[in-house]
């Protein structure tokens, strides 16, 4: 996730920065922009829309491609009497924090209108639209009370600290503790959150509308536009009320830029719907009161270099056109003296924690910005700032000094390691074991090298190998823009690692004494492919002797399982028995410690004395104790594992 570093409000390391511009130029003249033949755009942009399956919570939809991943998080919002199931978990935690998400459905929605004609060429339309809609249903079930006067929107669920403090997959984390919900509403307020989820359905209204989907993109504007009137009747920033959210996304940038920002996306919505609205000249109104910064970026707190942007292509008025140049000039040939850090191979670098996707949020931009100054015929700038992007989109893909791709699972030497729970796959509650990450985060991008390009591969440096869905979201519509402009071709399908560690099994010792059999019986509960509970433990033990069931001794005690039942024999025929144990209720998950591993040792004793007496003792001396053929390992009915002895 991103740590809120913003140049213009932390004057000492502006300063840092300003001493660290030692110095590469790297050519952005209006010279003709080129591209590494080796790069594969179609298949980067593929895998970038795919990655966002990976953060899909609740029960999965039949259309996700993940194999590792399961259902999860089954109860979210039940606390609060909500199904707030569904939506994506923000990075490498397993929280959901609304105010990305949204930032996210904006970008991804964004690139979709703008190269909406590139998703279709590249085959990816319907995976882009069904991702977004995942998380705009998700939205839509958030905003509990749209009734004016009565506004409830809730914007987290999970404690980020709890979080935090576990190691854990997501398909397990609601075994390991509860998941709050935590909303805004008129007595407490989140402006910047309202409309950042009003811009969120408002510009996915757009895309949907052009695929015809009329009837879903009039609920989203109908929505989008209460969800405004909350924002701007009620304001105050949504970090004040909602205090989950900090320090994790605290609103440092106030909510005034939102504020502009989804009255635009309203605008542009009720454009697309063919109805009039005064939210334009809402827009500019309220940037009238905005901060105008130019030395920082794009970014889930601050949308001013977007809505710059927007104006300009909406108005073609000189200062957004001169606000959005003094940005981008900023990070190309530098601005008033000022001029942003590249990196000696070429990464334009802000700040260290998401270095990459800083630089990808300002490409993507840039590049919307450049095709508009090409239709308004300003073809020197156009090229610039199109140059710009595809030198940034293309160092992260290869063209760097390590020639790696920082996109997982795309092009030579990608990250294995990533700062994600669930794709690790730990059943220890570990970072660092097991030493190798067991699931490919496809399509992830990881936050990027330092500012001398020095990178490492190692899960626990989260400033330099987190993952977010805000990471990927401006990223991708980069992607879709360099398909447009260079092409590529995506994959005809898609390949996962298979799954070759053991997940779910039983380790047994036996021992005989006499006429008894003891087994020291192990369940293991390593499943990553994806992470599940066992939550009704049964142990089926089938075993072949010379007695009858009325004669047979079980017994069965447990240290951490709870022994709840002990079935009778059943006779399977020719001298072949079964019997079950069970400690349903106690739930053994890849959690930690105590909770992936449980053990019961079950005695099996011939307990027959046909005579009684003395020879009755000695006939017991001389049974034979019974054969273990096959243990089972049962989720109450279902079959998990079994092993023939």
């Amino acid at each position: 996730m991103y740590l809120n570093f913003n140049l213009s409000k932390n004057p000492k390391l502006k300063q840092i920065l300003a001493g660290l511009m030692a110095f590469v130029l790297v050519a952005l003249t209006s010279s003709p922009s080129f591209s590494l033949e080796s790069i594969n755009y179609g298949e980067a942009l593929q895998k970038s829309i795919l990655f966002y399956e990976a953060q899909q919570t609740g029960k999965l939809p039949e259309w996700n491609r993940f194999p590792w991943r399961g259902d999860s998080t089954p109860k979210d919002g039940a606390d609060v009497g909500l199904d707030l199931t569904g939506g994506w978990v923000d990075a490498g935690d397993n929280v959901k924090f609304n105010f990305p998400l949204a930032f996210s459905v904006v970008n991804l929605a964004w690139g979709g209108i703008e190269y909406y004609d590139a998703y279709q060429a590249a085959g990816q339309l319907e995976h882009l639209t069904q991702n977004i809609k995942w998380a705009t249903d998700y939205l839509l079930s958030s905003f509990a009370n749209d009734n004016p006067g009565e506004y409830v929107l809730y914007g987290q669920v999970g404690n980020g600290e709890l979080d935090h403090n576990w190691w854990g997959p997501l398909e397990v984390v609601h075994y390991e503790m509860e998941r709050p919900a935590y909303k805004i509403d008129t007595t407490c307020p989140g402006t910047d959150l309202a409309a950042e989820t009003a811009a969120a359905l408002a510009s996915s209204s757009i895309l949907f509308r052009n695929q015809g989907e009329t009837e879903y993109a009039n609920l989203l504007v109908q929505k989008a536009e209460r969800l405004f009137d909350f924002a701007d009747t009620y304001r105050g920033k949504y970090s004040d009320c909602l205090q989950a959210a900090n320090p994790f996304y605290t609103s440092n940038n106030g909510y005034q830029d939102e504020l502009v920002w989804g009255a635009i996306w309203l605008y542009k919505a009720k454009q697309a719907q063919g109805s009039d609205s005064e939210y334009l000249a809402k827009a500019e109104s309220e940037y009238a009161q905005m901060s105008k910064p130019y030395n920082y970026t794009y970014q889930f707190d601050d949308k001013s270099y977007g809505t710059y942007v927007l104006l300009a292509q909406l108005t073609g008025k000189e200062e957004y056109q001169q606000r959005t140049e003094a940005w981008l000039d900023f990070w190309t040939i530098g601005y008033q003296g000022e001029k942003i850090t590249y990196t000696p191979g070429g990464l334009a670098f802000l700040v260290k924690w998401a270095s990459l996707a800083l630089s990808a949020n300002t490409s993507f931009v840039g590049f919307i910005y450049s095709d508009w100054l090409k239709s308004q015929g300003q073809i020197d700038k156009a090229q610039r700032y199109l140059n710009f992007g595809v030198s940034q989109i293309d160092y992260i893909l290869g063209k760097n000094p390590a020639q790696r791709s920082y996109q997982i699972g795309y092009g030579e030497n990608s990250p294995q390691n990533p700062h994600h729970r669930t794709a690790h796959g730990s059943w220890l509650n570990s970072m660092s074991d097991p030493v190798e990450t067991r699931n490919l985060l496809m399509g992830a991008l990881v936050g990027g090298p330092d500012e001398q390009d020095n990178w490492e591969d190692d899960r626990t440096d989260w400033i330099r190998n987190e993952v977010g869905v805000g990471y990927n979201a401006a990223f991708t519509g980069a992607l879709a823009k360099m398909y447009a402009e260079f092409g590529g071709e995506p994959l005809a399908e898609i390949t996962f690692p298979s799954v070759n560690q053991p997940q779910l099994y039983v380790e047994s010792q036996i021992k005989e004494i006499q006429a008894a059999t003891e087994l020291t019986l192990s369940i293991f509960n390593q499943s990553h492919a994806p992470a599940k509970g066992i939550e009704n433990p049964v142990l089926r033990i089938t075993y072949q002797g010379k007695f009858e069931p009325e004669n047979m001794s079980i017994s069965a005690v447990s240290p951490n399982c709870p022994i709840n039942s002990i079935a009778q024999p059943v006779k399977l025929g020719n001298g072949t028995f079964s019997t079950q144990v069970s400690c349903e209720g106690t739930v053994i998950y890849p959690g930690g410690e105590e909770d992936y591993k449980k053990q019961i040792v079950v005695k099996l004793a011939n307990e027959s004395d046909s005579n009684g007496g003395w020879f009755g003792s000695l006939g017991n001396i001389f049974s034979k104790p019974m054969r273990i053929i096959k243990i089972s390992l049962l989720d109450r009915d279902e079959l998990l594992w079994e092993s023939k002895l």
